[in-house]
């Protein structure tokens, strides 16, 4: 029978443990990292000396809008790109560029070495449940969670926000449909996440209690924030929660 823990406030008795995927229960970074730069030099080879000593700058600031409101494509990104330098884009082989990135990103990620042995004791205790942003793609099925299957027999309830009519974290809506598909509260429900806009302050504001992910594994820049949230540097951490929470 999984294990019930008392929630902060002291009204709900914790009854599962929510997930993020990229950068929480896998390691994505150096895959990000090259899809990036190959995505880039692709686009400034395809605009020539159009693209100018600011090419760099104009891609970042475009991509920045893009993922402020939580969209990943690369297609639409790189429209936005060749329509700023007055271009009209191809579709197909921005189509094709869009694939290479999330394949080279694909075969490039890790699973963290110990995610497995967590969520095999956290099962034991909570229910588990996962909820992801889609990668640019807005077809059901295409998220990459499909290639893990030894991570996904864990969870009980998997949302992939951004496909299918499901707004992108950190929306409410997706936190909101897994709670509901579980059966519980939001006070009932920690979040585990790495990223601090979407997940630490989207599950945050849906009501439940976010543990923020920052993987001693990854080499990354992260917000400087004054939190109260729990911070963690490997999953082992949530082994403790009753003492982390």
């Amino acid at each position: 029978m999984a294990a019930v823990l008392r929630s902060i406030d002291g009204n709900h008795m914790i009854q599962a443990i929510v997930f993020d995927f990229g950068q929480t229960l896998v390691d994505s970074a150096d895959g990000f990292r090259t899809a990036e730069k190959e995505a880039q030099r692709k686009a400034s080879a395809a605009l020539g000396p159009a693209a100018g000593e600011e090419f760099l700058t104009v891609y970042r600031q475009i991509r920045s809008c893009f993922h402020a409101r939580s969209d990943f494509s690369r297609k639409r990104i790189l429209e936005a790109v060749f329509r700023h330098y007055g271009r009209e884009p191809d579709t197909v082989l921005l189509e094709q560029w869009e694939t290479e990135y999330w394949e080279r990103i694909k075969t490039m990620t890790r699973i963290f070495p110990e995610a497995e042995a967590v969520l095999t004791v956290l099962g034991g205790r909570y229910r588990l449940a996962l909820i992801t942003n889609a990668q640019g793609q807005t077809e059901a099925g295409k998220h990459r969670l499909g290639n893990y299957p030894g991570l996904m027999k864990f969870f009980e309830v998997v949302v992939v926000a951004g496909e299918g009519g499901v707004p992108a974290k950190p929306d409410p809506l997706p936190f909101r449909l897994c709670l509901d598909q579980l059966g519980i509260a939001p006070g009932e429900a920690v979040y585990v996440g790495d990223d601090w806009r979407i997940d630490v302050c989207g599950s945050e504001a849906a009501g439940m209690h976010p543990v923020w992910l920052r993987h001693r594994s990854l080499r990354r820049n992260w917000p400087q924030v004054e939190t109260a949230v729990p911070v963690i540097d490997s999953l082992e951490r949530l082994l403790d929660i009753e003492r982390l929470v």
